[in-house]
């Protein structure tokens, strides 16, 4: 008789959807269904996009065992800059872009230089971009708001792919959606089959057959649910294409390269890495220089929903990426994490804001709920270390 070998589901990967879909539905109970209309899903992608963006250069940040504290002054600098340029210079808007993806560049290799090449603290250098950067930015806007921002650019941030309505009037939903989310639901089990393909060829453990299929089905229904949503709405946001390629390139780079590869080991062991030839101080100066970018693009992406650029914008946010990170099953040490944990962590953040503003929860309420979920996933993440 043939020894199968079969694993466990890992629970540290799927809780955290687990918890998703828990704190989802208890804000539909607590807002008697407020949080599933069409509209309020549109604004969940819309008022997250940003926070997933950050949290994405974020993890990097984090697989090191550090963190970077001025993302959301970065956000308002390169904001501002935008601001600054197409209202009172009447630049384009793609030189407006351009102008803040290298003024994020010149921000995250500023403190990429000084964490790399220097070896000061990451809690200091970028505590120091914080501040320099929120001051820079009321600086640059003399304490006021820049705006309205042109249409064309306002749509980044606020705009929606072509629709295709099907349907009766006043009832109708896009297919666009619907296509989409048949598409993606037929990639899942492909790459799902193609796994297991692979874990055979190769002799490796598999998960039994009816854990496979819990775990897509539920995926592809949280899919389809969605999907259906803006479906219903006013069909796909273009903030959320941006977001879906920026996590498929990251979730790639950080899997299947080399770069990928030494940030794992530079987070587990620095001293090790270094003695098996890696360069620490690059790695260590090109997370930071891509901190800085992704800061432009979610700056970029904030003053397009805005339709402007405001002295307080991105306030707090590196708390939010932050949190994300380690809800999403990040360890605190650095070198454990993913991509797709930290999505996930960003949209657990994002249903709490969401279901606690429509719940009526003051933003004093809010802010301690966040920080008490914050603290329960890291006290989790090193009590089952402990354990081990």
């Amino acid at each position: 008789m043939e020894n199968k070998k079969v694993v466990n589901i890992d629970m540290r990967q799927y809780g955290m959807v687990l918890a998703l879909i828990a704190v989802y539905v208890i804000f539909a109970i607590l807002t008697g269904g407020k949080n599933m209309s069409p509209a309020n899903i549109n604004n969940l992608i819309m008022q997250n996009g940003y926070i997933v963006i950050l949290a994405v250069g974020m993890l990097l940040c984090v697989l090191t065992g550090n963190v970077d504290l001025g993302v959301g002054s970065i956000v308002a600098t390169c904001g501002a800059v935008i601001g600054i340029g197409m209202v009172d210079y009447g630049w384009n808007m793609w030189v407006a872009i351009l102008a803040a993806l290298v003024v994020g560049l010149l921000c995250g290799m500023f403190a990429g230089f000084f964490i790399a090449k220097l070896g000061i603290p990451p809690f200091i250098v970028t505590l120091a971009t914080m501040l320099m950067g929120r001051g820079l930015t009321y600086v640059l806007l003399q304490a006021q708001t820049k705006g309205p921002l042109p249409a064309d650019f306002t749509y980044i941030g606020a705009g929606f792919l072509p629709t295709i309505k099907v349907g009766p009037e006043g009832a109708q939903i896009d297919m666009v959606c619907i296509i989409v989310a048949a598409v993606v639901s037929v990639l899942i089990i492909l790459a799902e089959l193609k796994s297991i393909a692979t874990k055979k060829k190769y002799g490796f453990a598999t998960n039994p057959l009816w854990q496979l299929v819990v775990k897509n089905v539920v995926i592809i229904g949280i899919v389809w649910f969605f999907f259906y949503k803006l479906a219903c709405y006013s069909g796909i946001p273009f903030v959320l294409v941006l977001m879906v390629l920026l996590v498929g390139l990251y979730h790639f780079i950080t899997t299947k390269t080399v770069a990928g590869r030494q940030i794992y080991a530079l987070g587990g062991n620095e001293k090790a890495a270094k003695l098996s030839g890696i360069n620490t101080e690059k790695v260590f100066f090109w997370v930071y220089t891509n901190m800085g970018i992704l800061c432009a693009v979610a700056g970029i992406v904030l003053s397009a929903r805005n339709a402007s650029a405001t002295p307080k914008a991105g306030d707090q946010f590196e708390m939010d990426a932050i949190a994300s990170c380690y809800i999403g099953g990040a360890a605190t040490s650095g070198g454990v994490g993913t991509i797709i944990g930290a999505v996930v962590g960003a949209f657990i953040m994002g249903i709490l804001n969401n279901g606690m503003s429509l719940y009526g929860f003051s933003t004093d309420m809010q802010k301690i709920v966040k920080g008490a979920v914050l603290l329960g996933a890291v006290t989790i993440d090193l009590v089952s270390k402990r354990k081990k």
